[in-house]
């Protein structure tokens, strides 16, 4: 598989989010993206970045960008997570691996010595022609907002 790069088309993905609802990238043609892909709901940093992009959604919004968080977790989960921190934003269930495959992100990861496979926190974001703009690798998660707003504003969008 490719590895993905700024200003490469970025892969269409169809799943479905927290709600049941069918989502595409696709559905947002047209529209700026934030594009977040996460390890695991409920977890300390997983929690903190998911929380940071809450916090910060209303300013998100007003600069016409959208988030969207995908991980590997099923829908139920993703339900509990949004409810448990008033999540405002779709949660893609990828429990097949497929999006996270197509966005070259699921690999060996070590913590504490023990080596094991899952996603690598990325963040894309994207312009409204689908094209990425900007890779935020291992972003830091209680200031991803800023590291978003940052990125956008150097790329001039």
């Amino acid at each position: 598989m490719a590895v993905l790069k700024e200003g490469g088309k970025a892969p269409i993905f169809k799943g479905v989010d927290q709600n049941g609802k069918a989502i595409s990238l696709a559905d947002f043609k047209g529209k700026k993206v934030i594009l977040y892909f996460y390890p695991k709901d409920d977890t300390p940093t997983c929690t903190v970045q998911a929380c940071n992009l809450r916090d910060n959604y209303a300013a998100l919004i007003k600069k016409g960008y959208h988030v969207i968080g995908v991980s590997t977790d099923d829908v139920k989960s993703h339900k509990k997570f949004e409810e448990k921190f008033s999540l405002p934003f779709p949660l893609v269930a990828d429990e097949d691996k497929k999006i996270v495959d197509k966005y070259n992100l699921w690999g060996e990861k070590k913590i504490m010595g023990r080596t094991y496979m899952g996603t690598t926190r990325t963040t894309f974001l994207i312009d409204e022609t689908g094209k990425i703009v900007k890779i935020i690798e291992k972003p830091e998660s209680k200031n991803h907002t800023e590291e978003i707003l940052a990125a956008w504003k150097s790329a001039k969008l």
